[in-house]
């Protein structure tokens, strides 16, 4: 019903007691905010709390909501502050497999591995892109909070520098550069396993 209604618009008919309209933005946005939160803390469980967490807040906010900026820049400075809280709790990060379970809007389990793929692959192939993407998401990993953040905006989320800058409270300069130091870092981590940025680019996004 609300597909071709705009992330604002939808939150602006919420504000006016539409529900379902809300509904549409949380199943639109919980696959890129659920992804974003496990690749950033590291924990399936912790990714799906953080997006629930987001939600509430953005409930809570809803009579204050002003479609001044993008909502998507309103949703992600919850999300990372939410995940930035979530590390200062830990005393340090979980590892956890690509294959940890994590629920989809239906109320199913799917592993990531296959929600961020699109679909299962069979045999030689299906092993292979497995296998990229723990390497992928250990090389993530490894990289600084900072350039961490900045890269799974950027790629996964196809969020522009501007509004990354925003999110992150700094220069969009200075998110150009922190994304530049992200690539060559990933790039260094990969080619120690010998894999080029076009195999990952293929297989992963």
């Amino acid at each position: 019903m609300f597909k071709e209604d705009s992330d604002e618009m939808l939150m602006l008919r919420y504000q006016r007691g539409d529900t379902e309209a809300f509904r549409t933005l949380l199943l639109r946005h919980r696959m890129g905010v659920t992804t974003f939160a496990y690749r950033y803390v590291g924990d399936a469980g912790a990714a799906e709390d953080i997006f629930q967490d987001a939600f509430l807040r953005l409930i809570r906010r809803a009579k204050h909501y002003r479609p001044k900026a993008k909502f998507t820049t309103l949703l992600y400075t919850i999300v990372r502050n939410l995940c930035i809280d979530h590390l200062r709790k830990m005393e340090h990060r979980r590892h956890q497999s690509l294959d940890a379970p994590l629920r989809r809007a239906d109320g199913e389990s799917e592993s990531l591995e296959k929600m961020l793929s699109g679909g299962a692959p069979t045999g030689a192939r299906s092993a292979f892109r497995k296998e990229l993407q723990k390497l992928l998401t250990r090389a993530i990993e490894e990289l600084p909070d900072e350039q961490r953040e900045v890269f799974l905006l950027r790629e996964y989320d196809d969020l522009k520098f501007r509004e990354i800058a925003k999110i992150a409270r700094a220069t969009t300069n200075t998110v150009k550069s922190r994304m530049r130091y992200a690539l060559a870092n990933l790039r260094k981590s990969l080619a120690r396993a010998r894999i080029t940025e076009e195999v990952v680019r293929d297989e992963v996004f």
